[in-house]
């Protein structure tokens, strides 16, 4: 069964779409946001409710241990298994999320470089700081000329990380890009683009919902554990500032405010994702759920 892909921004009505399509299509559904991947924060980070869990089949929500970091190469080689036996089971995989990554990685491959060695990283930081990005895009552009012609001399990260790959592997990352392949070739894909002032509304609203429903014991839960700020469930929107709360740093209502901030920024990043990575994908401005529905069901041909 060809798989139906739903990107979305945060609070955008990705859940209730893929559980009416689930129902209608007898579908399958699968986790594409990274933070939903991990099982400590169900209401922070807005996962399906077990409610919700019950009325279909759901795939890599809450598996991963906080104290892991889990990439988006680690997601693709579990959502791949994952989509192949759902589809041979004759049932739709509905890949929802709002992690643009990950799509990018099912319909246009994921690079796979090995690890950058600490010396080679430091050694590039180091003349980055003396020399300056023109520099190293010169450097660049003497042993990987079409790399190089492919980046801006500004662009310092992109340049380092260039030169980094080519270091570590003796491959221009150009052609790494150019040998992946992507995990899916035929699919229905949408995009929700809902009014971006109606979805900030829901995104507070939604923060104080989640207040209400045990947020701050499951944040205390996890601070509880002394792991490393720097994992990445622990930078969860609304996170860090409830945790500040729960060590007496700020008021709840402070922690909240910041919170639902964080969270709006990050639907503007993902609505800038959809708009400049995801440009052909077809658009469901419509926040209506039964027009969503008719939309991909016309998209699908059913």
């Amino acid at each position: 069964m060809k798989p139906l892909l739903i990107l979305g921004p945060t609070a955008s009505g990705k859940t209730a779409l893929a559980l009416a399509l689930a129902a209608r299509l007898g579908g399958e559904i699968v986790n594409a946001d990274a933070m939903q991947c991990y099982r400590d924060l169900r209401v922070l980070t807005a996962r399906p409710t077990p409610e919700e869990e019950a009325q279909a089949p759901h795939h890599l929500f809450g598996v991963v241990d906080a104290a892991v970091r889990y990439s988006v190469g680690d997601w693709l080689r579990d959502a791949a298994p994952a989509i192949a036996a759902i589809a041979a089971r004759g049932r739709t995989p509905i890949v929802v999320g709002g992690t643009g990554l990950a799509f990018a990685a099912l319909t246009r491959g994921l690079v796979e470089t090995p690890p950058i060695p600490e010396d080679v990283r430091a050694a590039l930081a180091a003349d980055l700081a003396r020399l300056g990005a023109p520099a190293l895009h010169a450097r660049l552009a003497a042993t990987d000329p079409e790399g190089a012609a492919r980046l801006s001399p500004n662009d310092a990260p992109r340049i380092v990380r260039a030169l980094e790959v080519l270091e570590a592997t003796g491959a221009p990352l150009h052609a790494l890009h150019a040998a992946t392949q992507p995990l899916l070739t035929a699919y229905t894909a949408v995009a929700l683009t809902p009014d971006r002032a109606g979805l900030y509304a829901r995104t507070d609203a939604r923060f104080d919902a989640m207040l209400g429903a045990g947020a701050l014991e499951e944040a205390r839960a996890l601070a509880a554990r002394g792991l490393d700020p720097a994992l990445p469930l622990m930078k969860a929107h609304g996170m860090p500032w409830l945790a500040a709360h729960l060590r007496g740093e700020m008021p709840l209502e402070e922690a909240a405010a910041l919170g639902k901030r964080d969270t709006r920024r990050y639907a503007k990043r993902q609505f800038t994702w959809i708009a400049h990575q995801a440009a052909d994908w077809p658009r469901l401005a419509d926040p209506d759920i039964s027009t969503r529905i008719g939309a991909v069901l016309r998209l699908k041909g059913d």
